[in-house]
């Protein structure tokens, strides 16, 4: 398990980096500078952008957390489940816009932590 829950919070960390900072340039930027959203719409949109970045720091520790100490091994019950439905939700969401899935970084990426959060799971049931 403690393996699968590095590799999980490995990849978490990676997810956090790539959507704070590539992300941050690539689609909060240019959010922030749309003048023809509606104001509750633009930055309702903005706090769901911090809300995952929440998020995702807080997978990246749950993991770590598993990894080093086999008492919280009940973090990838939560967070793994949870990364894949992301996933999902991001290829729904591509999809609905008429693009690949796979265009969007969120759908690798959480399907990428997701598998890996329900292997550590699955490797050791709680």
């Amino acid at each position: 398990m403690t393996i699968l829950a590095a590799l999980a919070s490995l990849s978490a960390l990676v997810t956090f980096a790539v959507h704070t900072f590539a992300g941050g340039r690539v689609v909060a930027r240019p959010l922030l500078a749309d003048t023809h959203l509606p104001p509750a719409s633009k930055w309702l949109n903005y706090y769901c952008w911090h809300i995952t970045t929440v998020l995702l720091a807080a997978m990246a520790i749950a993991f770590a957390a598993t990894a080093l100490d086999a008492r919280y091994a009940a973090f990838p019950l939560l967070f793994g489940p949870l990364a894949l439905c992301l996933a999902g939700l991001s290829a729904a969401i591509a999809i609905k816009a008429g693009m690949a899935p796979l265009r969007l970084p969120s759908t690798s990426l959480f399907a990428l932590t997701g598998g890996l959060g329900v292997a550590c799971a699955l490797s050791n049931p709680v």
